[in-house]
């Protein structure tokens, strides 16, 4: 009974990593023809912007939807549904001919992505249930590594001169033939959760979930903004500032996603350590240090050398958070998973919203003492992570049996 529970959640667990390298992949391919969408429906960047609020709105929704519904029905079922959605939805923006039809299209996608975020992180903390020890980072770290190879592919497919709606509808349509194939290794729901599904329900709304979790999805929000920083702003701060070329400027953002995937790779391993009250502490205090260097860099390897240190410290702890709100009721953790990803990515919206209007009052990397006083904050807010119910504890690197019936 023990070898078999263990190889299944084996099977589970490189099942969760295919779901997070499949929505990287997604994602990053969507990202990379962003340009060539632009183009094709002839719009201006102002208009752009404006329609990737509702590719934000749509992602938030799907977090608040699928979240219960993860609770209720349990990630068994819901995932391989919301990488149906995703992936299909991938079509929809390659296949748009004006302003509005990218808007519908960006919408159904972002409530596609959003979907397949919560739901697979939720079976994520089930998984990392199982195994007794943090495997959370590994997971997101996969989902940066999805990311980078969509990259590749989608610079590949431009440079043959392979048309978006193609592109995207060939990766939609293998992404949902994916996403099927692995379904059947993913955990049912464990007993536990089952036999409390009443008071899942009871806690599953925005008036009854508990003060901590809105504690960790505020900590969230702070950690997020903080990171959608360098994901907007890094290359921009280093021509602007340090008057770098265009190929140099990118350097800063590629030293902080490799730092960033290098760091979650090796963060479980920290967690099992020394808990993730210390990853949060420290990571966001190290980021703090990071971007100030950053801010009063004066010269370019200083700089990028600051990026690579802010990816390192950031790296572990938006992970930490959503294991600690799954874990804190197993009952409700799609639900409470739900609430931490949502503020934390209305945090990813709002950085330029807050980060640009700054422009206009000071120099950007001035700017940039704004998110340190966040990483501040977190660091000082670390010990909400301090487990008040059930966390995976430390307990050597086999997993460990549980009970898991359908």
């Amino acid at each position: 009974m023990f070898g078999a529970m263990t190889k299944s959640l084996q099977t589970a667990r490189r099942a969760t990593f295919a779901y997070f390298a499949l929505n990287g992949f997604v994602l990053g391919l969507w990202v990379v023809h962003i340009p060539a969408i632009e183009h094709q429906v002839g719009i201006s960047h102002a208009t752009l912007g404006w329609l990737l609020l509702l590719l934000g709105a749509g992602a938030f929704v799907g977090m608040q939807l699928v979240g219960p519904l993860t609770d209720r029905f349990g990630a068994r079922r819901v995932v391989p549904l919301s990488a149906a959605l995703c992936g299909a939805s991938l079509a929809l923006p390659g296949l748009a001919g004006n302003a509005w039809t990218l808007g519908a299209a960006l919408l159904v996608f972002g409530l596609g992505n959003g979907s397949l975020d919560v739901s697979m992180n939720a079976h994520a903390v089930q998984v990392e249930a199982g195994y007794r020890r943090p495997i959370m980072s590994a997971f997101h770290a996969v989902f940066s590594v999805g990311g980078v190879l969509a990259a590749l592919v989608g610079a590949r497919a431009l440079g043959w001169g392979w048309s978006t709606a193609a592109t995207l509808t060939t990766v939609g349509i293998l992404a949902v033939a994916v996403g099927a194939a692995v379904a059947p290794a993913l955990l049912p729901r464990s007993e536990s959760a089952g036999t409390a599904e009443r008071s899942a329900t009871r806690t599953t709304t925005w008036r009854t979930t508990p003060l901590r979790i809105w504690a960790l999805a505020g900590l969230a929000l702070m950690l997020m903004l903080t990171e959608g920083v360098a994901n907007d702003w890094s290359a921009l701060a280093l021509r602007d500032v340090l008057d770098a070329p265009a190929a140099t400027a990118a350097l800063a953002y590629g030293a902080f996603a490799t730092a960033m995937t290098v760091g979650r790779l090796l963060a479980d391993r920290v967690a099992a350590r020394f808990g993730p009250v210390a990853i949060v502490r420290y990571g966001s205090a190290l980021a703090a240090i990071a971007l100030t260097l950053v801010a009063l860099a004066p010269s370019i390897p200083l700089a990028v050398a600051g990026w690579a240190l802010f990816g390192i410290g950031l790296s572990g702890t938006v992970p930490q958070l959503f294991s600690a709100a799954g874990h804190a009721e197993p009952a409700a953790a799609g639900a409470n998973v739900s609430r931490v990803a949502g503020l934390g990515y209305l945090g990813v919206l709002a950085g330029p919203a807050i980060i640009g209007p700054l422009t206009h009052l000071m120099p950007l990397n001035h700017t940039f003492f704004l998110p340190v006083a966040f990483c501040v904050a977190a660091a000082l807010s670390a010990r909400i992570l301090r487990p008040g119910a059930a966390q995976p504890q430390p307990q050597g690197d086999r997993p460990a049996a549980v009970d898991v019936h359908a």
